[in-house]
């Protein structure tokens, strides 16, 4: 069901996310994400000069590179549009990525280490869905693996659909149901 109707109004600003994950030919992953932002009209900037309607203020990639138990082996990002010339600088703090694992609490992680000066709000903001995307990635491979082990799946109360007492986990994962 869509929206409800809105009132008349004025398109000013559009962000954009995609996101892909990807399966490597050495067994790790790729989870890819771009951002764009992009205004409906001019905006003068000091260091671009003025910035026609269509084009992007911001235009970000990255690249995080995990392994099966998502642990962040690698990361590679590119600013290459941003408001200011110093954007791209912040880039290499990134790299503190590496040996961290995406679980409960990444975005909490990338808050710590990458809010205020110490980072990108627009890169932090991608590798925090970014952290999704993984999961969902990961999420048949995973799911195969964690049903040969016997082990209670983590993907079990991370949402109200899939709360241990619910009609999900007792379809699918009736030794882990706690219902009546």
């Amino acid at each position: 069901m869509p929206l409800s109707p809105p009132v008349d109004r004025e398109h000013r600003h559009t962000r954009r996310f995609e996101f892909n994950g990807y399966h490597r030919a050495d067994g790790r992953w790729d989870i890819e994400g771009h951002l764009t932002d992009i205004k409906t009209y001019p905006v003068t900037n000091v260091w671009r000069g003025e910035i026609p309607p269509g084009e992007a203020i911001h235009d970000m990639f990255v690249r995080l590179t995990i392994d099966d138990d998502f642990v962040v082996r690698d990361i590679e990002m590119t600013t290459d549009a941003g408001p200011y010339r110093i954007c791209p600088d912040i880039t290499p703090n990134f790299s503190a990525l590496k040996g961290v694992r995406i679980q409960p609490g990444w975005h909490q992680r990338l808050k710590e280490m990458f809010g205020g000066v110490k980072g990108c709000v627009h890169q932090a903001e991608m590798l925090g869905a970014m952290g999704t995307v993984a999961y969902q990635t990961l999420f048949s491979s995973r799911r195969k693996r964690e049903a040969g082990s016997g082990a209670k799946p983590g993907i079990i109360e991370s949402c109200h659909a899939l709360k241990s007492d619910g009609e999900v986990v007792k379809r699918f994962w009736p030794a882990f149901y706690t219902g009546v």
